[in-house]
Order: C-alpha cells, then sequence, then structure tokens
C-alpha cells in the first residue's frame, strides 16, 4: 500500500502540522475513529448477509463441491473396478482401402478343406481318408 519513504513523509509532515504536544492525543482519537468505522461496516456487511441468506448460499455452494467430488470419487472407483470398453477406432476412407486390400489378399489364397490354422488339429491327406464320415451304399 504505502511505501516506506511515503509513510515516513506523512509521520513527518503530521508532526509539522500537529506538533509533538497533541501528536498523542490526536493519533488516539484517530484510532477511535477508525475503529467505529470498522465495526460500523462489519455491522452493516452482517446485516446485508442476514437480509440476503448468505448462511443459506454458502452452505448450498458447500454442499455442491461435496458432492462434485462425491461424483469424482465414485467414477475414479468404477474406472478402477471395470476399466472402460475400448472402442474400435472408426474406418476412414484409408483404413477401408488397407482391410479391403486385405480381405482380396485372404480370398485369393487357395484354402483346402484340410486345413486349419492351428497345428494340433492339422489334418493331412491321409488321415482325411480315416476321419472322414463314412457313407452307406
Amino acid at each position: 500500500m504505502f511505501s516506506s519513504m511515503e509513510l515516513m513523509l506523512i509521520v513527518l509532515v503530521t508532526l509539522l502540522v500537529i506538533g509533538p504536544e497533541r501528536l498523542p492525543e490526536t493519533l488516539r482519537t484517530l484510532g477511535l475513529w477508525v475503529g467505529r468505522l470498522s465495526r460500523s461496516f462489519t455491522a452493516t456487511k452482517v446485516e446485508i448477509e442476514k437480509e440476503i441468506g448468505m448462511d443459506d448460499v454458502r452452505r448450498q455452494l458447500h454442499n455442491e463441491s461435496v458432492m462434485a467430488q462425491m461424483k469424482h470419487i465414485e467414477d475414479e472407483v468404477k474406472n478402477a473396478i471395470e476399466p472402460p470398453v475400448m472402442q474400435e477406432p472408426p474406418i476412414t476412407p484409408a483404413t477401408a482401402e488397407v482391410s479391403g486390400k486385405e480381405a482380396k489378399e485372404v480370398a485369393k489364397k487357395p484354402v483346402s478343406p484340410t486345413q486349419t490354422d492351428s497345428p494340433e488339429t492339422a489334418i493331412t491327406d491321409g488321415e482325411a481318408e480315416h476321419h472322414s464320415p463314412k457313407t452307406s451304399s
């Protein structure tokens, strides 16, 4: 608010204008007036707060902030227990072109009925005769 040089200048001017004899009495009177003014402002502030129901407003704001914090914690707990489901990325023209090429390549590969993707269930041509269903003639 005031720098130290400004305060020293104010004290010096006050001392010269009022004089050293009346300075203590003047400071005491000034202090009383500042106290009265402060109490008056505080009383006015309290009166206005009562009229507009400031306690209710504060309580409501506090409750809203508490509810927002509870909602945030609830969301964190839900995400910790059950992570959100990741959606597949949207198909763009570039990804559609790539997936179309892959589909064409898969379609071009000849697949024999005895070939499978897993080696445990692979059936050779010789075994296919033994595993084929018997037909009655």
